[in-house]
């Protein structure tokens, strides 16, 4: 095929521009000048030629079509594209003069089609290459062996190499085969590499409706690879055995496959082929820089992605086109200097060797950080678990595998799928890729139905802000954990939907590490310090709190941090957020003296959940009234602007654990909260200064509280007995009035038996009776417990039982509130709820062996905690703990 631009070469130019590229090419040229004019003729009469030549002109008919294509290559009529198009024809009227002259030496009737595989498949095909091909035959199967192995014996050592080692059992199969033995084969043995070398086949010569039939019949094998168990981990393993095949000292002047090199580029587009190009036949295209192409048209690759691949792409196959015309050697190693590397950089344009290398390296370093990038992105593994059926679906098939998924409204879901991915805009391309993949991840979560919906209106409010669904798309998990996330957890979903620009937490767990309390309290202050007004101010401090609680749900629910971490990064935010707003309510005042904000119950233990209010009380060390009313005035302000009704979350304070409780002054001077303690404190309220500890304020005052708290609360001797009577009774009280009416004790996170408060009053015991060890003094539970262990205050028995059940109660409960968007602290008796918190924590959908985890852990640990705080298992509360 003759084409505009092969008719413009200049001959003296063109031959000037050969001969200074490539020694083989000027050689040739020297030994046959009568071939000069190849360099200008039309493609049409070079091939003519080479229909003509028998086998020992083939060479000679051979190298003129070079000239022609390397004169129209190096002066710059064509491109990389039509340079690759150009000898890829040439491969195949080699191989068609090859199977003619085959023919003549082998006749009889059989039916024979050669398969173009690789980059000849691709039509990609570089100067100097193995001719990748496999052949399908129908008929007599013997005349067709003898003659693919008489074209491979002719073609080779006059032109290409042919290479049919990508047949099915490779050099020890069957250099022929018929269609159904393909299928046979590739349906039982075929190997994840066999089906990514499928993606470039095409029939090339001879019986071309056979080639055809054969490549309609191998289809649904390629496509349908991705199905396979693990077939992205296999091409993420080939792709380190290429890299490692290279030696080491080589891999740095390896432009194909080392890293960096074209093989990075082509394992990635292929694996993006076979994962995606199962349900979007438009993927299904040969030649890397189409289905860069495609890939960024359909939204699977990021425009700016798709340019860089392609513009790396193209620099290292001109390259690779340079190293091979010199001597027209198979190479795709770069000099390491010298002349040669003078040679390459000058042919490639470039003035110095410096240039060249630059730039080299700056495509290499482009090649890498994508191949990792696209190789090793979760949404191809989360992609694989969709079948290719799922992936197929029509509008109806899809209702109905909506409501198989789990999905209760599937005519609600379909509708939310069409508003996504209505019309033809790159926000709506984007969704088509990535639908899938939401979809089976929610429909693994509790409420995939309220999953889809929140996704939706995240959608629609980030829908057309460029970071989102490239975020999705390309950062990492992203996409999969919002998923799972929205579709698991209200409370993040009603969290995020108020900021969904903190999604952008969800692509790296370095994102969603909690902060430290000083960064916290620093840039709380910052952001106070912009406002002016106090409520302004404490609005900006809320705000960062919201995205606080979002990182750390999340963190949560993705498994990145434990409960006891959760405990922490929410007391750690709330101290901050106390810190900033204690400042806040002073602003303007005369007159506030020192103020001390003490955390009380488990926000004062470090152990704060999602639903818990912060237990805390206000101490001052000023002198007069002034004073007093000032202290009470930034109390007042500081409990109003944090709970007062924003579009934030607000943070209750209670202070109903101060001197006098409710009765008590709302901010107590240390003078009187010392002579409380002294003169009228109650053995509970000792108990109390447990779990007490400064959070924010005055550091001259926390360091006299603490002194003075110390003193009270660990005193040397432990209890007396009397004391320790009080302590039981006021146990029982609990057992008995606190639960709340209709509750079932044994599914009462926090007062029921074996629960929160069994396990708490435990260690408290501990430390009251043991306070005088320094080891024991710390204001969290777990600790407590072990510490008192490791003094042998406790056996390793019962610390298991006790450490056990705190962990995994406190999980329950935080999940509970997470699940709901609200504090809850009994267990669904049955039904969705339950089924769903079961499914949260790891049970499936076996409600009956979570529950029965549960009594298990908090059986045995309020087995310990009556042994430990009553002396034995006689008690009422014991008696009927029942069955389970």
């Amino acid at each position: 095929m003759t084409s505009e631009s092969e008719r413009a070469v200049d001959a003296d130019e063109g031959r000037l521009a050969v001969v200074a590229a490539s020694n083989a090419l000027a050689d040739f040229l020297r030994a046959h000048p009568e071939s000069e004019p190849a360099l200008t003729e039309d493609e049409d009469a070079g091939f003519a030629r080479l229909r003509a030549a028998g086998p020992f002109q083939l060479n000679t008919a051979w190298k003129e079509n070079l000239l022609r294509i390397a004169a129209a290559d190096l002066t710059g009529v064509t491109d990389l594209k039509a340079t690759s198009d150009s000898l890829s024809r040439l491969a195949d009227a080699v191989l068609s003069r090859g199977l003619e002259l085959a023919r003549e030496e082998h006749p009889g009737d059989t039916r024979l089609a050669v398969i173009a595989m690789g980059k000849t498949g691709a039509e990609e095909l570089n100067y100097v290459s193995d001719v990748d091909v496999v052949f399908v035959a129908e008929g007599d199967l013997a005349l067709a062996t003898r003659q693919a192995a008489h074209l491979i014996q002719v073609v080779g050592p006059a032109t290409w190499p042919v290479d049919a080692g990508l047949r099915p059992e490779g050099r020890s199969g069957a250099l022929v085969r018929t269609i159904e033995s393909y299928a046979a084969y590739l349906k039982d043995w075929a190997r994840t590499w066999e089906f990514q070398a499928l993606l470039k086949a095409r029939p090339a010569v001879g019986d071309l409706e056979l080639g055809l039939e054969w490549l309609a019949a191998v289809q649904p094998f390629i496509w349908g690879a991705a199905d396979r168990p693990g077939v992205v981990a296999d091409i993420r393993d080939m792709r380190r055995k290429v890299v490692d095949s290279v030696p080491a000292a080589e891999r740095k002047y390896e432009i194909k496959l080392g890293p960096g090199g074209l093989r990075d580029i082509e394992f990635a587009v292929q694996l993006l082929q076979l994962v995606h190009g199962r349900g979007d036949p438009a993927l299904r295209v040969r030649s890397t820089l189409e289905a860069l192409d495609v890939l960024v048209a359909g939204g699977y690759l990021a425009r700016r992605d798709g340019e860089d691949l392609s513009d790396t792409y193209v620099f290292l196959r001109t390259v690779e086109h340079r190293l091979q015309l010199q001597r027209l050697l198979r190479t795709h190693r770069v000099p390491d200097g010298g002349e040669p590397l003078h040679h390459l950089a000058r042919t490639l344009g470039y003035t110095t060797d410096e240039g060249f290398l630059a730039a080299w390296r700056a495509h290499a370093t482009t090649a890498r950080r994508l191949h990792e990038k696209l190789l090793y992105k979760p949404l191809l593994d989360a992609v694989t678990r969709v079948s290719t059926a799922e992936l197929r679906m029509s509008e109806a098939q899809a209702a109905g595998r909506l409501a198989v998924l789990g999905f209760n409204d599937p005519a609600s879901a379909l509708t939310h799928i069409k508003k996504l991915t209505a019309g033809v805009s790159r926000t709506a391309t984007v969704q088509k890729a990535l639908l899938p993949v939401v979809l089976h991840e929610l429909a693994d979560s509790p409420e995939p139905d309220r999953g889809l919906l929140a996704y939706r209106q995240v959608s629609d409010k980030l829908g057309t802000t460029p970071w989102y669904l490239r975020l999705l798309r390309d950062g990492g998990p992203a996409a999969v954990r919002l998923a799972r996330l929205l579709g698991t957890s209200r409370y993040f979903t009603s969290l995020l939907l108020h900021v969904p620009q903190s999604l952008r937490y969800l692509s790296d767990n370095a994102d969603l590490t909690p902060r430290p309390r000083a960064e916290l309290a620093a840039g709380m202050r910052q952001a106070a310090a912009r406002h002016s007004d106090p409520t302004a101010a404490v609005g900006a401090v809320r705000s960062i709190r919201r995205r606080e609680l979002i990182r750390i749900a999340a963190a949560d629910l993705l498994g990145i941090i434990d409960d006891q971490e959760v405990g922490l990064a929410l007391s750690d935010l709330t101290d901050a957020v106390l810190e900033a707003a204690l400042e806040i309510g002073a602003r303007g005042l005369d007159d506030v003296p020192p103020m001390l904000v003490v955390g009380m119950g488990r926000f004062g233990g470090r152990e704060t959940g999602y639903g818990s209010d912060a237990d805390v009380v206000f101490v001052h060390d000023g002198a007069d009234d002034a004073q007093r009313k000032a202290a009470a005035k930034v109390v007042g302000t500081v409990r109003t602007l944090l709970g007062a009704p924003t579009a934030d979350p607000p943070l209750d304070l209670d202070l109903d654990l101060r001197p006098e409780g409710k009765g008590g002054a709302i901010a107590p001077s240390f003078a009187a909260y010392r002579r409380y303690y002294a003169d009228r404190a109650r053995l509970w309220e000792r108990q109390a200064l447990l779990r007490a500890r400064p959070v924010a304020g005055d550091e001259a005052l926390a360091a006299l509280w603490t002194e003075f708290a110390d003193g009270v609360r660990y005193r040397p001797g432990g209890l007396t007995e009397a004391e320790r009577v009080e302590f039981r009774r006021v146990k029982a009280r609990v057992d008995s009035e606190r639960l709340p009416r209709g509750a079932d004790p044994n599914g009462h996170t926090k007062l029921g038996r074996g629960g929160l408060v069994d396990i708490e009053w435990t260690a408290q015991l501990l430390q009251l009776e043991h306070g005088d060890d320094p080891a024991i003094r710390t204001t969290r539970t777990v600790p407590a417990l072990e510490a008192a262990a490791a003094a042998g205050h406790l056996n390793a028995a019962d610390l298991l039982s006790l450490r056990e059940a705190w962990l995994f109660v406190s999980r329950v409960r935080n999940d509970m509130t997470l699940a709901r968007g609200v504090p809850r602290d009994d267990l669904p008796r049955s039904g969705p709820e339950l089924a769903a918190l079961a499914q949260t924590l790891g049970f499936g959908e076996d409600t009956e062996r979570f529950l029965n985890e549960y009594r298990r852990l908090t059986r045995r640990a309020h087995e310990a905690a009556q042994r430990i705080v009553l002396g034995g298992l006689d008690s009422e509360p014991w008696r009927n703990w029942g069955s389970g």
